[in-house]
């Protein structure tokens, strides 16, 4: 029985939500490019990469069959907070790197505790 209870504690200590980012883009937008430039060339060696992966789309793709997006996106670039296959926050266009950062942190921040 305390070996349960040790696990369950465990268990709500440590949220085990699956997230990521999806980056919803198209080959020609100058903004992406600056994204990658800026943000995508570090991402991966970011505490944010470490709760939300980074995953590419280009806005002409069908929607993988993971997930479920609360409507299409319109414009790229625009970045998709995935939680548990669902969206769950979303920026359309890029800011530029210090925006970028900001609206980011408050979306993980809502949605994906920090481990």
């Amino acid at each position: 029985m305390r070996r349960l209870l040790i696990l369950l504690a465990v268990l709500f200590a440590f949220d085990a939500r699956a997230a990521e980012l999806l980056m919803v883009e198209e080959e020609w937008c100058a903004w992406c490019k600056r994204w990658h430039e800026e943000v995508g060339a570090i991402y991966d060696k970011t505490a944010e990469s470490k709760r939300a992966p980074l995953r590419l789309m280009d806005i002409h793709d069908a929607v993988p069959k993971d997930i479920t997006l609360a409507s299409r996106p319109r414009f790229t670039p625009t970045f998709i907070l995935i939680v548990d296959g669902q969206e769950a926050g979303r920026i359309e266009g890029y800011p530029g790197e210090d925006f970028f950062w900001g609206l980011l942190n408050q979306m993980l921040d809502r949605a994906v505790p920090a481990g």
